[in-house]
C-alpha cells in the first residue's frame, strides 16, 4: 500500500487510526514526492532524523521518480487540474500508485477520486 503524506501528518497529530493503519500494513510504501514533502515540513534538523528514523523503523519503501511516473502524472495535470484543483505532488502520488500497481491510501479524496485507474482508499480520521 502507498500512504499519502496526510497519513504521516495524521500519525504526527497523535491519530491512532492512521497509526494502527500503519502498523497494520506489513508493506509499506511511499512516493520520493511523499518524502521531500515531509522532510520540506520540517523546521530543523531534529525533525528530519525523526522523519528517516520513523521512515526507517516501519521499513517503509520510497519509490522514485520515474519517466513513466512523470508522464503519466502530466495527463492527470492536464486532465483533472482544471475540473477537480488537482496539485502536481498528488498527480504524482498517483502516479507513482498506479505505475507500481499499489492502492494508495489518503484522506485527500477531493483531488483523487475522479482519476477512474487510481485505487484508492479513502481515510477518514
Amino acid at each position: 500500500m502507498l500512504f499519502d503524506t496526510d497519513i504521516f501528518i495524521w500519525v504526527q497529530r497523535g491519530d491512532l487510526k492512521a497509526a494502527n493503519l500503519i502498523d497494520a500494513n506489513p508493506k509499506r510504501y511511499l512516493s520520493v514526492q511523499t518524502y521531500m514533502e515531509l522532510l520540506q515540513c520540517a523546521q530543523n534538523k531534529t525533525q528530519h532524523k525523526y522523519i528517516k528514523d520513523f521512515i526507517n523503523k516501519f521499513n517503509f519503501v520510497v519509490l522514485p521518480f520515474t519517466q513513466n511516473i512523470g508522464n503519466r502524472a502530466a495527463i492527470y495535470i492536464e486532465e483533472y487540474s482544471l475540473s477537480h484543483g488537482l496539485r502536481t505532488g498528488d498527480a504524482i502520488i498517483a502516479a507513482t500508485a498506479v505505475e507500481n500497481n499499489l492502492s494508495v491510501i489518503s484522506s485527500n479524496s477531493k483531488h483523487l477520486k475522479p482519476i477512474y485507474e487510481l485505487d484508492l482508499i479513502v481515510f477518514i480520521p
